[in-house]
Order: structure tokens, then sequence, then C-alpha cells
């Protein structure tokens, strides 16, 4: 990895960015790639780098007020190789390809010592606190106003390099969780304070004491007399110490420091006893332990935003509300419990596939933008979303949370659907204006949570009460995309206060089903409002499973309507009828031959 470091005439102007290799990026105070905002000298636009193989080409823009020098000459264009450097005005700009490279191939420390974080705050002062208070007086504005979490990780490092004045090398690690040897530590972000060129080897022995400790761990090398070829740490550290991040995640985090406190004497006996190269060591420990201390509540929020960012894909916020005092495994544990199901199918997909052939991509976007509105509404109403079967959607209500308005919600989130639905239909050039909602809807028993195998795992709801709502929305079709509800839901609707106009269709035995259901529609608001082919419905349905059937078929043909509803029980009639009456052994369950 190709990184450029920044360096300016305070120690605290300073950065080090990873190089993005065939991107043309633009360096200035203002620039949108590479930020030098404390040089005047530097325009807002000052120059061009490009990364190629591994070289950097430096174009200085025609708009730029000061010269660029390379090598001690002034240049307008240019080729940097690791460990060059050019300067615009007090600013020093080096191209690196160093390593962060942990290894275990250290000399045993000659002292070891850890810090409890009570420790710290109790027995530990400051020698120059004044200096180190200003230091941590920029902390939030430095936060704040990082762009991500690289650029956050480069501010602290530079904070900790600022407040650290003996360091010489400042990292930011994660270690995965292993008893293995080789376990694998990952530097985040590191940087030194010498513009030179070398590859950095932390001590993975110091690494894994902290993160096993969950303590501050200092080490001491004694180095009278050592060569480079003792060992790969910088001839010019004789220190270093690891501040560990206690997070709740399978890494071990922490902060790495490392550099020579000349104080020490040859003997490293900082730590141990009293002078003031152990109070200045004991110091940087404790300053560094509040930086940790900092970057470990950001960590936890971040993974608390992003574990909420992946469940508010599947839950309202209600019900993302009940993880934050819990843990989500235990949330999301499958349970039997209560609930209500909403299957959602789109209408009009296999004609738009076969129209829209040739624009495939075009198709789904349109049937993404389809169950966006589905889910939505699910989520809206304080739903969860189960699964997506194709074209189609299902929601339920009644987990993790009981709801004891569930049934309510259901009803309300397909109003809502189908409402949308209705509006788009009026808009001949809105993309999905020839697609139709069918919404099915029952409430029942189900175990609902985190279920799957050790390959596959969904959030969803599994039981006889879905494939009943399946088979309610394939029925919609046959009543003009009606939105079909089972009695189940009905009763627990009609015990609490609700404004739904609602029709009974009948007794139903789904296709594939057991168990007859009485099956209800929620009326639309345009038919609500005429009452008369509501009643004639419900005369001609008395009838029909009374067995009059004859006279049931003439008040429908009488009527005249073409209302789906009266046009399917009438076309059951006369597909069904033996003479003029019902078949043999008929008992007012209408029977469903297909999905």
């Amino acid at each position: 990895m190709f990184e450029l470091i920044a360096q300016g005439p305070q120690s605290n102007d300073r950065w080090r960015v990873e190089i993005k290799p065939g991107q043309s990026l633009e360096l200035g105070r203002a620039a949108s790639h590479f930020k030098a905002t404390w040089d005047g000298q530097i325009s807002r636009r000052h120059a061009i780098l490009m990364l190629s193989g591994d070289e950097l080409q430096v174009e200085r823009l025609a708009a730029a007020g000061n010269p660029i020098f390379f090598g001690g000459v002034e240049k307008d264009s240019f080729r940097v190789k690791p460990g060059e450097h050019f300067v615009i005005g007090n600013t020093t700009f080096m191209m690196t390809n160093e390593r962060a490279l942990p290894t275990l191939d250290l000399p045993t420390p000659l002292t070891k010592k850890s810090f409890s974080a009570e420790f710290l705050r109790s027995n530990v002062e400051y020698v120059d606190s004044d200096r180190r208070i200003k230091v941590l007086n920029r902390l939030p504005r430095i936060i704040s106003s990082a762009g991500n979490e690289k650029e956050l990780y480069s501010r602290l490092v530079n904070i900790l390099m600022e407040g650290i004045p003996s360091s010489s090398t400042v990292a930011i690690f994660t270690q995965n969780e292993s008893e293995e040897e080789d376990s694998a530590t990952d530097v985040l972000h590191w940087d030194r304070r010498r513009l030179t060129s070398g590859d950095f080897a932390p001590s993975e022995r110091l690494i894994r004491q902290a993160i096993e400790e969950q303590q501050t761990v200092l080490h001491i090398w004694n180095q009278k007399g050592a060569t480079h070829a003792d060992y790969t740490l910088d001839i010019d550290n004789d220190w270093a110490f690891v501040c560990p991040l206690t997070v709740s995640t399978n890494q071990g985090w922490g902060i790495y420091v490392t550099g020579k406190n000349r104080s020490l004497g040859s003997q490293g006996s900082a730590g141990l006893s009293g002078g003031s190269g152990e109070q200045d060591l004991n110091g940087d420990v404790k300053f560094c332990e509040l930086i940790a201390s900092t970057l470990q509540n950001l960590v936890e929020a971040q993974q608390l935003e992003r574990q909420q960012a992946s469940l508010r894909s599947f839950f309202s916020p209600i019900v993302v509300e009940a993880f934050s005092d819990r843990d989500p495994e235990e949330v999301l544990a499958p349970r039997e419990c209560e609930v209500s199901v909403l299957f959602c199918d789109l209408r009009g997909f296999s004609k738009a596939s076969e129209r829209m052939a040739g624009d495939l991509l075009e198709l789904l976007s349109r049937v993404s933008n389809s169950l966006g509105i589905m889910t939505r509404a699910i989520l809206e109403y304080g739903g969860v979303i189960g699964d997506f079967h194709g074209d189609a959607a299902m929601g339920f209500w009644g987990w993790p949370l009981d709801q004891t308005d569930r049934a309510c919600r259901a009803i309300e989130a397909s109003a809502s659907i189908q409402q949308q639905f209705a509006q788009i239909a009026s808009d001949q050039q809105h993309p999905l204006h020839d697609f139709r909602m069918g919404i099915g809807i029952a409430t029942g028993s189900a175990v609902a949570g985190k279920i799957g195998t050790s390959d596959q795992v969904k959030v969803t709801a599994f039981g006889p009460v879905v494939n009943l709502a399946s088979r309610l929305e394939g029925m919609s079709r046959w009543f003009g995309g009606s939105i079909l509800i089972d009695e189940t839901t009905i009763a627990q609707v009609q015990s609490q206060r609700h404004d739904f106009q609602l029709q009974r269709l009948g007794n139903f035995l789904p296709y594939g089903l057991r168990l007859a259901s009485a099956v209800y529609r929620l009326v639309p608001p345009e038919v609500a409002s005429d009452r008369v082919p509501l009643e004639t419905y419900d005369r001609a349905l008395k009838l029909f499973e009374s067995g009059a059937w004859q006279e049931a078929g003439k008040v429908l043909t009488e009527s005249g309507f073409s209302e789906p509803c009266s046009q399917f029980l009438l076309d059951y009639i006369w597909n069904n009828r033996d003479g003029d009456g019902p078949p043999m052994g008929f008992n007012g369950t209408i029977e469903m031959k297909s999905k």
C-alpha cells in the first residue's frame, strides 16, 4: 500500500493518507482528496497526483501560486518514488510504501509492567498537564470533523503523537481472538514522527499480553550495545506500551505506542522507581489511556449504529428499540408467539417480464420500487420484514414485541399499500402504473425469530398461519385484488377500536389446506361509498350458504353489478351447481381448486 505523508511547520500539521492507484487526486488547501489547510503558501488547488505502478506522478496546476520543489529544484511535473519527497511552502510531502508488520522476533523485554485504569486515574499525575489539556481540548472538534473512520484514526494518532512527545510511532490496531501462535494483527492506521522510509514492526508479544490482561502493558528493552541485527524494532526506540480497548466484538482493539525516553537510563527503570523518566512515561500511559477510552466509546457507538442500521432493514424503529438494552441473540432467538402475518404480491409482473425481456434491469428496478412500497408500509406500522419471494414480500407483527394491536397494524399497513398503488394506477406516466397488489392477512400461532441453517439464516415466521396468509393473498386475484383477511384477525380487530370497513365473503377452504376459515375483505373506499352492492352481496351470500343457489344466482344476476366479489360468487354457483342447487354434501364452504 502506498501512502502520502504531509508534515507542516507544527507537529500537529500532519496527515498520512493512502494513495489510490489509477485515480486523479487533488492536492491543495481546499482540495477534494489531499488537504493541507495549515499552509497559506499552498493554493486551494495546487497539484494533481496520480499513482502509476510504484511511482507518483505530480503535476502542478497552472493556477497554483507557489512552486513545487523536488530534489531541491523547482519543478512543475515529476515522478516521486517511495522514500522521496517534495515541498510546497512550509510543508513536506513524502511518498512511502512502509508496512506495519507485527512480529515475535523481538528480544525479551528487560522490564514489564501492567497498569490498570484505576491505578492510572488514582496514582498518576501529568508532569506537563497544561500542554496535554490544550491537546485534549481540541479532541471533540477533531472527532466531529472527521469525514470517515480512516480520517478519524489518522487524527487520533496525530493527537497521541502530539500529547506524547517521546513517542516515535503510534498505531491503532485490531487483533482477531485466537489461540494460535500466528493470530493476525491488523493495523488500521499508524504513523511515525520522522519522515523516514522503513517498515514498522510492533511487538506481537506485547499486543497479546495487553489484550489478554485487558490492561495497559509496558515493555522496556535494554538497548545498550544492540544493533539492528539483534531485533527488528527501530534502534531509536527503547520502550513500547499497548492500551487495549474493551469493546463488544470478536476482535481485540488497542493503541500501540513506542518511543525513546532519554531520561530512563541504560537499565530502563521507568515505571518501577521514582524519577522524571518514570513520571513522564507513566503520564504518557495515562494520556494514551484517556484517548483509548474515547476511541472505545466511538468504536462501540459505530458498532451499535451499524447493528441498528442492519436491523432497520428488517425492523421498524419501535422494534429496533427493543434491542437497545438486550442481547440481540436473545431477542432474535426463535420462540412460539401469536403473530399477524401479511403477504403482499405484485400483480402484472409476469406480463411485464415478457414485455420487458430486452430490458431486465429496468424491470428489476420497477420490482424493487414496488417491494419498497410494501416494506416501507410494514415498517411504518411497526412490523418486521420477514421474507421476500421474488415479487412478493412478507411482514408480521407480534414479535419480537408482543403487540396487542398487531391485527390492526397489519390491516393499516395493507390499506396504506393499497392506497399508494391506487394512486400510482391513476398516473399513466408512472413506471408502476400497470402493477397491482394482492394482499392476504392471517393471525395465529407461529415460531418467529432467527431461523435457518449454518449456511443461511434469516429472520422470519414459520407455521400454518403463514401458509394461510399466503393462500389468502393468492385468492385475492379472484376478488379484484381485494385485501383478504382471516376470521382470527377480524376477531382481534373487532375487540379494539377501528374505522375499517369490513365485509364477510364467506367460508373458504384455501387450496392445499385442511381447515376452512371465514374470509373477509377490507372494503376499498370507492366501494364503501355505495352500500347497495355490499348489501346485495350479503343477501346473496346468505342464500348461497343456506343452499338456495338458484335464488342467490338470481339476486346477483338481476343486480347487474360487475363488482368482482359478486362475479366470483355467481361464477362459483354456475360452475359447481347440481341442477338448480348445490352439490351433494355442501356445507356452506367454498373450496378453492387452485392457489
